[in-house]
């Protein structure tokens, strides 16, 4: 009999236990944990301050979820290094993430830790299934920015110039932004002048704002009157010496308007809160499918263009005229 009992129990905790499948949704009297693994620091970067806002939001709504938010700092080569670390201490249900060489880092991680899941965002990588990445339409967004930028550029405001120069500042290569960023933003430019050229130029790393200042003023000493970057805490410097100099500057992902009142004039948008919340609501209900990347764009809710701001609408009204027929020509809702 009492080897009868034991069986049963047995087999009662096997199929209590045993039998959670990978992709079920957390119990409700099991804690959810969340680590939001920051390449770089949060203070003074919009994108991560979103990303971070969305998961500490998602953990007020959800009291049995947990989020740890770590900021690796601006040196990259000791980003895999730190996450290895944290994952290493376990209970993290998945990692989440920005930054279009996190897969990679993530990729590496997961080697070691075959059990642990990596959502990123802001990046496109298949195949692993420990990984799902969600990548933001940036060729969209660089296309229409690229336009303003060449509206700007041929236009006789202030501070442009004859030249038809339009400059770019990157932090460092990397696919995403050699295969969308960049052929979008000079392809959206010669939909406004065929004759107007691309400086680009590397800073190296995402946090020297001293070397994003010298590569500016050499750009805007070379004829660049309009310029954009995607370089991190960097563009601090690209900001400071387009207001001293005078050159005009349109800008990714949040509203950056009021960093140089008169000199930016154009801001895009990301819904990076939005798509975390939406993120960690799918991944606590098992409803996240690995190794694949989606891409989300304008007509999906998360990129935009910022309007009804003064730095934009201070622009002549024949550029905005020309801007506002574009984007309703190309990016309207069907």
């Amino acid at each position: 009999m009492k080897r009868l009992i034991i069986s049963l129990l047995l087999i009662s905790i096997f199929f209590t236990f045993g039998c959670t499948g990978k992709n079920e949704p957390a119990k409700k009297d099991e804690n959810f944990s969340v680590l939001v693994f920051i390449t770089g620091v949060i203070a003074g970067s919009p994108t991560y301050e979103m990303m971070s806002e969305g998961a500490l939001e998602f953990a007020q709504k959800y009291p049995d979820v947990n989020v740890k938010i770590y900021e690796a700092g601006m040196n990259q080569a000791q980003w895999e290094q730190q996450l290895a670390e944290m994952v290493s201490e376990g209970g993290y249900d998945i990692v989440i993430g920005s930054n279009p060489s996190l897969p990679e880092i993530s990729a590496n991680v997961a080697l070691r830790f075959p059990e642990q899941k990596f959502i990123i965002a802001d990046a496109e990588y298949e195949g692993n299934p420990q990984i799902r990445t969600y990548n933001y339409n940036q060729y969209e967004q660089s296309l229409f920015l690229g336009y303003l930028a060449g509206l700007i550029t041929t236009s006789a405001m202030p501070y442009a110039n004859s030249q038809k120069k339009i400059g770019f500042i990157a932090a460092q290569e990397y696919p995403l932004l050699t295969r969308q960023m960049v052929p979008g933003f000079i392809e959206g430019a010669k939909l406004a002048d065929p004759e107007i050229e691309l400086d680009m130029r590397i800073i190296g790393n995402w946090s020297d704002a001293n070397k994003a200042s010298e590569l500016a003023s050499a750009m805007i000493n070379s004829g660049v009157d309009v310029f954009t970057a995607i370089a991190g805490g960097a563009a601090q410097g690209l900001i400071k010496t387009a207001a001293e100099r005078g050159a005009y500057i349109v800008w990714y992902n949040t509203n950056a308007y009021n960093l140089a009142p008169g000199f930016v004039t154009g801001c895009g948008i990301m819904e990076q809160k939005k798509l975390t919340m939406e993120i960690l609501e799918n991944a606590l209900n098992g409803k996240i499918q690995y190794g694949i990347s989606e891409t989300i764009g304008i007509k999906q809710g998360y990129l935009g263009f910022i309007f009804n701001d003064p730095g934009y609408q201070s622009l002549p009204a024949d550029i905005r005229g020309k801007f506002e027929t574009f984007m309703n020509n190309n990016f309207s809702a069907d």
